[in-house]
């Protein structure tokens, strides 16, 4: 878990308190308090998000180099392998991937988790259908990990292929990516990825 993690989980659970407060004040008859209340909120969560649009403006792409992790708090995968099979217009990429979990104590899964290529000119490829391959979600024990695999089947004139994954929402720039400060790749096409070329 990141600084920015801890920052997100403590501004969520001070908005969770100041809209309580804000309800006990209004049903209280306190109308002009409750609205200072919200008055301060409107000014700290704006500040807050224009701190993360900042960020994702200035801070570089985040790019994971084959074979490194990439995390999400305990949850990782890891691009071992890229074969490529070139058929006339298109080309069949396999990702070779580990999954595993660096929890010590805990099972967990990334429900929810999603993976797809993307070139750069913001194409979007999904992998081949495969009821067979093992899903992201496995559930893991604690340190386990597995390997999978995905097929991609690209046009040949795609470019800068990345591999771009995460779990929640089904894309990178789901409502978290700009909630969490440093994760916002969205607003500027800079999603955080494992380039493939």
């Amino acid at each position: 878990m990141t600084l920015f993690d801890l920052l997100f989980l403590a501004a969520a659970a001070a908005s969770v308190a100041t809209l309580i407060t804000v309800t006990v004040l209004a049903l209280r008859g306190q109308g002009s308090r409750a609205l200072a209340y919200l008055r301060n909120f409107g000014v700290c969560a704006g500040i807050y998000l224009a701190t993360s649009v900042a960020f994702a403006a200035f801070a570089p792409q985040r790019l994971i180099r084959l074979g490194s992790p990439w995390c999400f708090d305990d949850w990782c995968i890891t691009v071992n392998r890229v074969d490529r099979v070139v058929k006339a217009t298109l080309i069949d990429y396999t990702i070779g991937l580990r999954i595993f979990s660096r929890a010590g104590r805990v099972t967990q899964r990334a429900k929810g988790a999603w993976i797809y290529l993307i070139d750069d000119r913001g194409r979007r490829f999904s992998p081949v259908a495969d009821p067979s391959e093992v899903p992201l979600d496995v559930l893991l024990q604690p340190g386990q990990s597995v390997d999978a695999s995905r097929v991609f089947r690209i046009p040949a004139d795609a470019t800068g292929l990345g591999l771009v994954t995460g779990h929640g929402g089904g894309d990178y720039c789901g409502l978290m990516s700009i909630l969490i400060i440093g994760s916002s790749g969205c607003l500027f096409d800079k999603p955080a990825m494992v380039r493939l070329q």
